[in-house]
């Protein structure tokens, strides 16, 4: 299996599990629409770290390598770098406390429609973007 081939199947995925989160939304599970969506980002920043032949860490967060190597990626994406990167860490950051809450954090009570479709719209973007590395990847 070759990089490009683990990083299509990333995207595969990314895009897939994208039409989920209206379902979640529509059905009030905010907490839901974060994880997913942090699911989504890290699939699709590590594919792209991967179709450009950078190997992703076993970690959540990749904000740190898409900005340190980022005059590997073509000029539409390098443009939204900072932006995805900003995403990565915002999802990464909520990805615990929206699955497993806190003793004073109740995941289902404390995120609110807004949480959740910030989160929708961000997962997206980042998706959207993959079009860039892939021009036929519509």
């Amino acid at each position: 299996m070759t990089n490009s081939t683990l990083a299509m199947s990333y995207f595969a995925k990314a895009k897939s599990r994208l039409k989920l989160l209206p379902l979640l939304l529509a059905d009030q599970n905010y907490s839901d629409v974060i994880r997913e969506s942090q699911e989504i980002v890290e699939l699709a920043l590590k594919g792209m770290l991967r179709q450009m032949g950078i190997e992703p860490p076993k970690w959540h967060d990749v904000s740190e390598l898409l900005i340190s190597h980022e005059e590997r990626f073509p000029e539409p994406i390098r443009l939204h770098l900072p932006r995805m990167a900003e995403i990565s860490k915002w999802l990464r950051k909520e990805r615990e406390l929206a699955f497993y809450g806190d003793i004073d954090f109740i995941p289902s009570e404390e995120y609110t429609e807004e949480d959740a479709q910030r989160a929708i719209d961000d997962a997206t973007f980042v998706v959207q973007n993959i079009v860039y590395l892939i021009p036929k990847y519509e």
